[in-house]
């Protein structure tokens, strides 16, 4: 868990230096759109919808900019948007795991290829890599005035398996069956997460030297930069020593 942490922090630091807000921008409206299309408008009735309103209120996502993805998905006449996943081998073997929203899977698929072969990577087959990660509900919640002490009791008991504290943000991770549970839990403490999503975490972790952790990383944001990619997932361990590196 310390090195998908560790690596979250640089992702969270970085994303503030260099502002890929349209990015982040795109993949939530993805995420509002298809819970308006699961189901319905009214996030009062449908839970992921709220979510995903909680996630863009988060990066700081303009109201009108929610209200239109809302209406884009009650629109019957738009796209259809499908959700699937893509699992490969990066460089030396680390497991990269790709989650997309798209509207064309033909060009999807061929564009997530073109990325592996292009970095020293390769595609796999859809089930491959299953055994190596497992969901877990990861909540970022800012710490301004909290209590620590007081919080993480309250947490604990809505299921929190893990707590850290980083640069003023609290990491929460849950098992993926007690996800709604601390949806709920900090909706009755009238805390607003900064992002609250299920991410796959390995249970298993690999560890490089510097020059193939940086080749790795540079498939990794190759990938999370295509325009129908979600969410990516690896198993390569960063130290602290390395973070500092990089």
């Amino acid at each position: 868990m310390s090195g998908h942490n560790k690596w979250s922090t640089i992702k969270r630091k970085k994303g503030a230096l260099d502002a890929k807000r349209s990015k982040i921008f795109s993949k939530i409206i993805k995420d509002i759109t298809i819970a308006v299309k699961e189901g319905g408008a009214d996030p009062d009735g449908n839970p992921r919808l709220r979510l995903a309103i909680a996630n863009a209120k988060g990066a700081s996502m303009p109201k009108e900019n929610i209200q239109r993805a809302i209406s884009k998905g009650a629109d019957k006449e738009a796209a259809a948007l499908i959700e699937t996943t893509y699992e490969g081998k990066g460089p030396h073997g680390v497991a990269i795991f790709v989650e997309c929203t798209t509207d064309n899977l033909q060009r999807t698929v061929a564009n997530v290829r073109a990325h592996f072969n292009k970095h020293g990577g390769e595609l796999g087959q859809n089930g491959m890599l299953n055994y190596l990660f497992e969901r877990k509900g990861i909540f970022e919640v800012p710490q301004g005035d909290i209590d620590r002490d007081e919080f993480e009791m309250e947490l604990i008991d809505a299921g929190a398996e893990d707590i850290t504290l980083d640069d003023g943000v609290f990491t929460i991770t849950t098992a993926m069956e007690d996800f709604g549970s601390m949806i709920k839990k900090l909706e009755q403490l009238k805390i607003e997460p900064e992002s609250a999503e299920l991410q796959r975490i390995p249970k298993t972790t690999v560890a490089l030297d510097e020059e193939a952790t940086r080749k790795v990383l540079k498939l990794v944001d190759i990938i999370e930069e295509d325009e129908d990619v979600q969410n990516v997932f690896h198993n390569l361990s960063i130290s602290d020593e390395m973070a500092d590196k990089l």
